[in-house]
């Protein structure tokens, strides 16, 4: 038996340790930016680098924050981010819904249709779109920039939105058929509550999938819609790029979604969990 619990320990030591490491290398660059943003300027560009700054600083921070277009950019990021988010639920949940309860041959090309589509490069969307919007008038704006995202976290959405459905047993459904609700009936009063874990999975998902963009919001805006990832990039000084300032809006822009996931993190776990046990 010690033989025995002692190799079990062994396994499990080596299961946390190589968990710790990959925590480590997952975390290290987020890390390393935070203490970038409160460098001087000096030692943001020395070599070989620092990880810890010998003098800290928010001046970062106070210069992110006063120049121009960073405030409005950030807006931009937020109505853009809520709209995709938005849009991608919408289409998602009834979608996802008809493909898992009516199990049709269409459906299920459908739904693979989807997965290739997820798969599709951005930029080769986003070529043709640039065109598109400014036939229609919509050139530079976050509703055309959060139609173009949307693009890219609907297949996604979709997929777990009908994994979720799958889990949830089709009686619950026909005993409020039975008690007189109609099908969008059920759907809104039963199977949507039931699954509300995962619909704020599938919205993190989505949001993030706009949040993070960056190719799409290059390509699409200009000036009014120009979200925050276009703002870092274009962070330049006469001597190259301006790592501390840009360092210092990068941490201020991931605060958001950090708040997010600890706000929903109990939903994201259910959700998570919601296809583990089918009653």
């Amino acid at each position: 038996m010690n033989g025995l619990e002692s190799r079990r320990w062994s396994t499990r030591t080596i299961i946390w340790v190589a968990l710790l490491c990959a925590i480590v290398l997952y975390a290290f660059p987020f890390v390393y930016m935070l203490f970038t943003s409160f460098k001087i300027p000096i030692e943001t560009n020395a070599i070989p680098p620092k990880i810890l700054p010998s003098v800290w600083t928010v001046d970062n921070y106070v210069t992110a924050l006063q120049t121009d277009g960073v405030v409005a950019s950030f807006i931009n990021s937020v109505v853009t981010a809520i709209i995709s988010t938005l849009l991608s639920l919408v289409l998602a949940v009834p979608a996802a819904y008809a493909v898992t309860r009516y199990r049709t041959r269409l459906g299920r090309v459908f739904i693979l249709l989807a997965l290739v589509m997820r798969m599709v490069p951005a930029i080769v969307i986003g070529t043709p779109l640039i065109s598109m919007f400014h036939n229609l008038g919509m050139s530079d704006t976050s509703i055309a920039l959060a139609i173009a995202q949307t693009t890219i976290s609907l297949p996604l959405s979709i997929w777990l939105m009908a994994s979720f459905f799958e889990s949830v047993p089709t009686e619950l459904e026909e005993a409020a058929r039975v008690d007189g609700c109609s099908r969008l009936g059920s759907l809104w009063r039963v199977i949507l509550p039931v699954t509300k874990g995962g619909i704020a999975v599938t919205a993190i998902f989505a949001f993030l999938a706009s949040w993070n963009d960056f190719i799409f919001a290059l390509l699409l805006t200009a000036v009014r819609a120009v979200t925050t990832p276009v703002t870092i990039a274009n962070f330049q000084s006469q001597f190259g790029l301006d790592w501390g300032t840009m360092t210092a809006l990068a941490v201020l822009y991931s605060i958001p979604v950090i708040l997010l996931t600890i706000a929903l993190q109990r939903h994201i776990v259910a959700g998570l969990t919601l296809g583990s046990v089918k009653g």
